[in-house]
């Protein structure tokens, strides 16, 4: 059944295989067919793409998983939406449930704000509005001169853990850093749990000391300052050895982040955890990029489970580790779509609700 006014039309690019296989979940969801369109790579490795249906007059969503090749899936993005753009469509919305570079956010000495440039670049492909899922850093949405819905994983993670974890009543929320914090207790107040916070550092490790890119330096140097200016120099930062804030003996302990990538901080952050006597360790994520030799890793860490949502494919590691679970978040981003285009308040999705979502797949 159709959920929609007409006028709709859903796209979705070549990234990934599971980028067409969650393209087909929210479009049967809505009642409506895939877009007909092409894009593929010539022999050159550039990209093309041709809209294989009109789209003059219609309100167009474009849905974009991030794959390995993450400069190719915003290339296909960035042709995609200009291409709908030239071709007339009343508005473009962009269905990124994971934004590439968010990580990138911040001015790092002489790096620069890639998240920035990204959203430039898709605001000016053509883009009207965009839909994504949790960003790494809410801030980001001021990069942007369009409306930017930023959805939550967070009820659906909740709802796993009610019902694929029995005696979750005896579980602590745990974040592994302090950074880590604010996401962990907005997660132990709706579960109605304690929380711990995992501080410091392992002590054994002197590379960052000896070669003292994380502190100021400690000699004063007086050659490119004013001699009549006197600027007090820095305290040099020093973590202190790994302690846990809370109480995790004989409880499980559910680790909570945004983003699992590198897996070597969550699986330290597991033997921490079992050594202070937790006797299970689940970690919960919105987005699994699970880079490189993730999968192994958790299969041979302390880890007994590692939940994250399809924002990103990663069948490939499921296959290498069966500790790893999905939860699928199609229904929001459906929703999202609908309320979008037929023009409805977006606050229902922003509400302390619960959704009605299948388990672990």
């Amino acid at each position: 059944m159709n959920h929609t006014k007409g006028g709709l039309v859903i796209f979705t690019a070549n990234s990934h295989p599971s980028n067409r296989e969650l393209g087909k979940r929210i479009a049967e969801r809505l009642g409506v067919e895939l877009g007909k369109v092409q894009v593929y790579q010539e022999a050159n490795r550039e990209t093309r793409v041709q809209i294989q249906e009109s789209v003059r007059g219609k309100d167009v969503f474009v849905i974009q998983t991030v794959s390995k090749d993450v400069n190719t899936t915003i290339m296909e993005m960035l042709i995609m939406v200009y291409a709908c753009r030239t071709s007339c469509a009343r508005s473009i919305t962009g269905v990124l449930p994971y934004f590439p570079y968010s990580k990138q956010c911040k001015m790092r000495k002489r790096g620069s704000i890639v998240s920035k440039l990204i959203a430039s670049m898709v605001c000016k492909a053509g883009l009207t509005h965009l839909i994504t899922m949790d960003l790494h850093q809410k801030e980001i949405q001021g990069f942007f001169n369009i409306p930017v819905d930023n959805l939550r994983a967070s009820p659906f993670l909740l709802q796993y853990i009610q019902e694929e974890i029995p005696d979750y009543r005896n579980a602590v929320i745990v974040a592994k850093s302090p950074s880590s914090a604010k996401r962990a207790q907005s997660f132990a107040e709706r579960l109605r749990l304690g929380i711990a916070v995992i501080h410091g550092e392992a002590q054994d490790a002197e590379s960052d000391q000896v070669d003292g890119r994380h502190s100021p330096p400690t000699v004063k140097t007086t050659g490119a300052i004013h001699p009549s200016m006197e600027i007090p120099l820095l305290i040099p930062k020093e973590k202190p050895p790994i302690t846990v804030v809370g109480d995790v003996g004989g409880r499980i302990a559910i680790i909570v982040d945004d983003i699992i990538d590198d897996v070597d901080s969550f699986v330290a952050a597991a033997e921490t955890l079992k050594e202070r006597g937790a006797y299970k360790i689940f970690v919960m994520a919105t987005h699994g990029l699970l880079s490189s030799d993730a999968p192994r890793f958790i299969e041979e860490s302390a880890i007994d489970e590692v939940v994250v949502t399809n924002t990103i494919p990663h069948e490939l590691q499921k296959l290498q580790c069966p500790k790893i679970k999905t939860v699928d978040i199609s229904m929001i981003l459906s929703e999202a779509i609908r309320r979008i285009h037929n023009g409805e308040s977006m606050s229902y999705l922003f509400r302390n609700i619960g959704f009605h979502v299948p388990g672990k797949q």
